[in-house]
Order: structure tokens, then C-alpha cells, then sequence
């Protein structure tokens, strides 16, 4: 491990200006995997600018609204202990719980899981398939981008120098709606995804499906939305071979590659397994049945 300054601003207008003073970045919202990557030399910085002395980015609350706003580096384990966010956002504690163990949830962050940009992270379908939103802050201002537009390759997110991820804003789900995110994972747990999905449905008094929303992770170079998924449902009452037409779609959708974990043949059939079975979830969430 190469030698860098540690840094711990204690406000955002502290964090803009150590990010702007002309040295090379790297951003500690909880360590977990920016710590790894720097001892194996995978990535380097001149200073690490540790993220959780931020007030504004260690809080989380629900709005009037019902639409929930989390700071970028608040732990994992204080959204899925706060039973507020596990009655109306329980896919978010599908992907919080499972990101590691419980020792890895008491520091790391979704803000963090997000920057990582990894393929296979479990927070991006979650928050993808809630419509999601980022809140982008640098010294000039903020701007806010779609959880979808925020992954550019592997390893890289849409932030440009001088910025850091401030917040993710989710919407109130509907009346009527459900969401649901699990993965395969070859082990019972703290393993990396080789294929998951996140699913939003919405549903009518009727139980026509009025709208969807499908994300797939670990199929592609990031993290992906399928809107042919969501276009093969609506309309159509949310049953068993409804919910197939979405899982033909993801996989067709998905354009894995063949590694150590998974060949694409498997990859492409687990999309499509996962989508329906992710379906199968959210309409258990808006029956009340799970």
C-alpha cells in the first residue's frame, strides 16, 4: 500500500474544499471495499477523505411524502433496524442485509456500494427498480441523476472530480405496489451475486398490472434496467405466465460474460428465474403475504 493522507472533514463545505485542492481523491463512506482495493493496490490517492464525520451524510429520514431520503454514507444496519423503512421499504432491506456480514453492516454504506460501481453490487436493482434518485454535490452546487445513469462501466460511476454523492432519494411507493431484490449466490452468504434482480409492481383494484419496473445486476458490465420486462407485463393480469414473459425478456436482456462464478448460459437463465421470482415477491409484499 502506497502512502496517503487520511482526512475527516466534519461538513460538506470541508469535503468540497480538501476535494478541490489539486491531489487525487479517494472517498471513505464505510471502508469495506476502498480499504481492500488500496492494500492490494488496485487503486491509489494522494489523501482518503473519510465521509462518516458528516453530519449530512450519516442521517436518514422519511418525508411527508413517504418519499425516504438516505445520506451516502449512512451504515446499512441503521436503515434495516429502523422499522419505518422495513414497512415501507422492504426491498431496501433486501439488498442492505446481505451486503456482507453484520460486522461489514455496521460501516458500510449504500452510498458506497453504489460508488463502488461493481456490476454485481447488491444495492443498484434494488434502488434501480424503486426509480431512485442521487443527489450529486461539488463546491458549485448539486445536481441529481437517475440511480440507472449512474454506472458508466465497470468500476466507474458518473461522478466527476470535486463531486461526491450527497444523498439517494427513493419514492413513496404507491397505493397498491410492491418491490422485492434477492440474488444467487453459490454459498448461503457473504458472497458476490452471479445473477440478481430487482422488480417494482403496481398494481389496479382489478390486478392489472399498471406499471413495472425490472433491473437486473451481474448480467452486463453494470447494472442494468430492462424495460422490455416492464413492457411485456403491463396491462396483463399478474400471474404465473405473465410474470414469464418478463423473465424471457431479462434474459434476453442480459449480456453476461463466462468467469470463475458463472458461465452465460447460467447467467442468462438465473435473469430470468430471478425477474420472476422477484415478481413473485412484490405481489407477496402488496397481498400482504410476506
Amino acid at each position: 500500500m502506497e502512502n496517503f493522507d487520511y482526512v475527516a472533514p466534519r461538513s460538506l463545505a470541508e469535503a468540497y474544499a480538501t476535494l478541490g485542492n489539486g491531489r487525487s481523491s479517494l472517498m471513505l463512506a464505510g471502508g469495506t471495499d476502498v480499504i481492500v482495493q488500496l492494500r492490494e493496490g488496485r487503486k491509489r490517492c494522494d489523501q482518503l477523505i473519510d465521509l462518516k464525520h458528516i453530519p449530512d451524510l450519516m442521517t436518514f429520514q422519511v418525508n411527508s411524502d413517504g418519499s425516504l431520503e438516505i445520506g451516502a454514507a449512512a451504515p446499512l444496519a441503521t436503515l434495516y433496524e429502523n422499522a419505518e423503512i422495513a414497512r415501507r421499504f422492504p426491498a431496501i432491506v433486501d439488498a442492505a442485509t446481505i451486503i456482507g456480514g453484520t460486522q461489514i453492516q455496521s460501516r458500510a454504506s449504500l452510498g458506497g456500494n453504489l460508488c463502488n460501481a461493481s456490476p454485481a453490487a447488491d444495492s443498484s436493482p434494488a434502488l434501480m427498480a424503486l426509480g431512485a434518485r442521487l443527489v450529486i454535490g461539488s463546491s458549485s452546487g448539486t445536481r441529481e441523476i437517475a440511480v440507472e445513469d449512474f454506472f458508466v462501466g465497470p468500476g466507474r460511476s458518473a461522478l466527476q472530480p470535486g463531486e461526491l454523492l450527497v444523498k439517494i432519494v427513493v419514492p413513496a411507493l404507491r397505493e397498491n405496489a410492491g418491490a422485492f431484490y434477492h440474488r444467487f449466490i453459490p454459498r448461503n452468504e457473504m458472497d458476490i451475486a452471479v445473477a440478481s434482480a430487482g422488480v417494482l409492481l403496481e398494481l389496479d383494484g382489478s390486478g392489472q398490472i399498471t406499471r413495472a419496473r425490472v433491473a437486473l445486476g451481474a448480467v452486463g458490465p453494470t447494472p442494468i434496467m430492462v424495460p422490455a420486462a416492464a413492457q411485456a407485463v403491463t396491462g396483463k393480469a399478474a400471474n404465473a405466465d405473465t410474470f414469464a414473459l418478463a423473465g424471457a425478456a431479462a434474459a434476453e436482456a442480459a449480456t453476461p460474460i463466462t468467469d470463475m462464478r458463472g458461465s452465460i448460459a447460467q447467467r442468462k437463465h438465473l435473469a430470468s428465474v430471478l425477474t420472476v421470482r422477484a415478481f413473485e415477491g412484490a405481489l407477496a409484499r402488496i397481498k400482504g403475504d410476506s
